[in-house]
């Protein structure tokens, strides 16, 4: 996934994606014991981009406590 892509979602969307990819990356490590996961690479782009979609979220949040000091 993107950085652009990630923007351009609202921070639900987001925070449901995270929630969405931990359980996949759950479900990737028992594959990876159980040695049934062929595509090994899968387990890193997830974590990579769990870190990406966190990133963004704190961006956001950094960004709104911002504008809410500014503001008073």
């Amino acid at each position: 996934m993107k950085i652009f892509e990630i923007r351009e979602m609202s921070t639900e969307e987001i925070k449901k994606r995270i929630l969405e990819d931990q359980k996949n990356l759950v479900d990737l490590r028992f594959q990876q014991e159980l040695k049934n996961l062929t595509n090994t690479a899968k387990l890193h782009e997830v974590r990579k981009d769990v870190a990406k979609l966190k990133t963004i979220l704190k961006e956001r949040e950094m960004q709104e406590a911002k504008t809410s000091k500014a503001k008073k």
